[in-house]
């Protein structure tokens, strides 16, 4: 408008113009035509934008679902599987469950990868910093991935360490699994060291490797999303290529810094820094963690749990633990719900939830009972509406060693200091 009103004047006030019509003819076309194009191709592109911005909530929102459908089964299956290794089986029956147990295992580390990055993409994921010992993760890692270290015939080693950092326990976690899921599984056969090392005042937490190593023109696609390192006559191995890129992210996340470093036919090296360290903590949960399973004897457990398949499992399990079980597959609404422990699904149905659940029973026995919360959620989400950082949430699909440290812990701690309504 403004260069019609502009053309417009210089033609009124200016002869030349005035006397070669055609000029003016072309430059009114112009100032008409060019902002018209411009405008179609901006409404294309925004058009454009918000289907791919649509396509991609539909792919979180997918996901989001798929993750809590699959990781129904997938659970119920872990734990129908651990109930068989106590079970009196031949040689030749428990080598089957072990191979049952290793596919699994490859099943759930491929569809968590797929999640975290979903989750990752959505968000909501934040940071829940705290005084953490190092030393137990690495430990706690190692422990987990021994059955897949022995099928990979390495041996997986951890220099003690007694350091304190402040990070994300369940974010660190979740990078140091990656990487050592990485190692076992292109270097297998030989040996995968985790450590610590100070630099400048701040810890590193690295992880060796002596596999074939990575060759130089991998090396700068490493972290991208779905890159894997392959070369022709290469055998298939398991996964998608998103370990590394989910590290990247989460290490965007807490701050720190992850490099990789690799040498043909002499190993790999990933190396987690940027960590402060901190004085340890007066108390930690984690002190507890590791007791024998004897001390579940006569715990009395409500189970609740709408799923019928990892109701049934999960009491079984619980039952050859020692414990007590009351297994409900909603709120026990009139029933005797007398317990000293709590276990119970996110979403029971009927618009309730686990924590409507723990409250209820709460109320009913005039006690703080220890719960747990197990969810196929998103796990920030149901830690919000919990509202009780005292309220373990374990997501689905959870290994029954899990399970049972989490148990003896907020057992012992209630023993210690028993809390009341």
């Amino acid at each position: 408008a403004v260069a019609l009103v502009a053309l417009a004047a210089t033609t009124y006030f200016n002869s030349f113009w005035r006397s070669e019509p055609y000029v003016v003819v072309t430059l009114v076309m112009t100032a008409i035509l060019v902002p018209a194009y411009v405008y179609i191709l901006l409404t294309r592109v925004h058009k454009a934008y918000n289907a791919a911005l649509e396509a991609n909530l539909a792919k979180s929102r997918f996901l989001a679902q798929a993750s809590h459908d699959l990781r129904q089964p997938i659970h119920a299956i872990s734990l129908f599987i651990a109930c068989l290794r106590d079970a009196r089986l031949g040689v030749e029956e428990q080598q089957m469950v072990n191979n049952i147990d290793r596919s699994l295992q490859s099943v759930s580390r491929l569809f968590q990868s797929l999640l975290d990055i979903s989750t990752l993409d959505s968000g909501k994921i934040s940071a829940q910093p705290e005084a953490v010992a190092i030393g137990e993760i690495l430990q706690d890692i190692a422990q987990q991935n021994s059955q897949a270290a022995q099928w990979a015939g390495v041996t997986l080693t951890v220099v003690a360490t007694h350091r304190f950092v402040r990070t994300d326990p369940s974010l660190l976690t979740t990078m140091i699994q990656n990487i050592v899921s990485n190692a076992l599984k292109y270097a297998p056969g030989g040996p995968v060291l985790l450590g610590c090392r100070v630099r400048d005042g701040k810890l590193s937490i690295e992880v060796h490797d002596r596999g074939p190593g990575i060759a130089a023109q991998h090396l700068p696609r490493l972290f991208e999303e779905f890159y894997q390192v392959r070369e022709r006559g290469d055998k298939d191995t398991e996964g998608v290529g998103l370990g590394l890129s989910i590290v990247q992210r989460l290490a965007t996340l807490l701050g720190l810094e992850v490099s990789l470093r690799s040498v043909e036919n002499q190993g790999t090296t990933v190396v987690i820094d940027g960590f402060d360290m901190v004085a340890e903590p007066v108390r930690s949960l984690e002190a507890v963690r590791a007791k024998p399973a004897s001390l579940l004897d006569g715990l009395r457990v409500l189970l609740v749990e709408d799923d019928v398949n990892i109701l049934m499992a999960t009491g079984i399990l619980l039952e050859k633990w020692g414990c007590i079980v009351q297994q409900e597959d909603a709120l026990p609404e009139g029933k005797d719900v007398t317990c000293d422990f709590i276990i119970t699904d996110f979403d029971l149905g009927a618009k309730t939830t686990g924590t409507d659940c723990i409250a209820y029973i709460r109320r009913a026995n005039g006690r703080k009972i220890p719960a747990i919360v197990v969810t196929g959620h998103d796990e920030n989400r149901v830690r919000d509406d919990v509202g009780d950082p005292q309220i373990p949430i374990l997501s689905k699909p959870i290994r029954p060693a899990e399970l049972r440290s989490t148990i003896l812990a907020l057992k012992l701690q209630a023993e210690q200091q028993p809390v009341h309504a």
